[in-house]
């Protein structure tokens, strides 16, 4: 089941009368299955950025259509394109956006909070959920106490706590040191796996990559190749590294 379909989107930046217009995206057209795990990568610049904000319902495309779980996005109201995102989006930043005067806890049960959940129901989806993500320990603490895994972790927490249809995460793994790169890219898969939750991941990172079922990379604003993976990791992993060597990669 598709449950993204993006058509013949483009993104210009700048007046029509401008003459420093930017088009992010050129005419752009992918399709996303319920339940698939899609990286995004390209060299800085590329477009994957305003794709990422478009598919979360921060941006609007100049042209073209997006189309979630067969609603045209681009055409709902900002009253309906927060909602929207309330109920079907999670993000996952790569600074993990975690507010310092609040405890893990207050910062993961926030969109609940914000939706005016009683306590009863926000105990009841955040149990579960920080058993899962291993956070249990430490809930209590505030993210200045807590380890860069363990803020990233949180983050993972407050986008699922409103159970969303989709994750978008943008270089999550940017401000982690390796160990704690693999600990969320395992996480990331077992959301994907457990939850059934559709996830796109933006990055430049050929290891956090090789975790995904896909890889969609772009250039000058358009798709330029896709890749598969299969069986064999390292052959994807050196697939990946073949395709970014030809898009000149990107600085972390």
């Amino acid at each position: 089941m598709n449950m993204i379909q993006v058509e013949n989107i483009s993104k210009i930046y700048g007046s029509t009368n401008s003459t420093n217009q930017y088009q992010a995206l050129r005419d752009i057209s992918f399709v996303v299955k319920q339940g698939e795990f899609i990286g995004v990568m390209g060299a800085s610049g590329s477009g994957k950025t305003t794709l990422l904000n478009i598919l979360g319902s921060l941006d609007k495309p100049t042209s073209g259509r997006f189309i979630m779980n067969e609603k045209d996005i681009a055409g709902l109201s900002k009253k309906e394109l927060a909602t929207h995102r309330i109920e079907n989006i999670g993000f996952i930043f790569q600074d993990y956006n975690l507010l310092e005067t609040m405890t893990l806890k207050e910062n993961i049960i926030l969109p609940l909070a914000l939706q005016g959940a009683s306590v009863e129901e926000i105990e009841v989806k955040l149990r579960p959920l920080i058993t899962d993500l291993g956070i249990t320990e430490v809930i209590d603490k505030y993210p200045y106490e807590v380890s860069g895994g363990e803020q990233q972790r949180t983050a993972a927490c407050r986008a699922l706590i409103t159970k969303p249809k989709l994750i978008l995460a943008d270089e999550p793994t940017g401000n982690l040191d390796s160990r704690s790169s693999k600990d969320l890219l395992h996480l990331l898969t077992y959301i994907n796996k457990e939850y059934g939750v559709t996830i796109l991941m933006v990055t430049h990172d050929v290891f956090a990559a090789s975790y995904c079922q896909k890889i969609m990379f772009i250039r000058d604003g358009k798709i330029y190749n896709e890749l598969y993976a299969g069986d064999d990791k390292k052959q994807f992993f050196d697939a990946i590294i073949d395709v970014m060597s030809v898009l000149g990669g990107e600085r972390p």
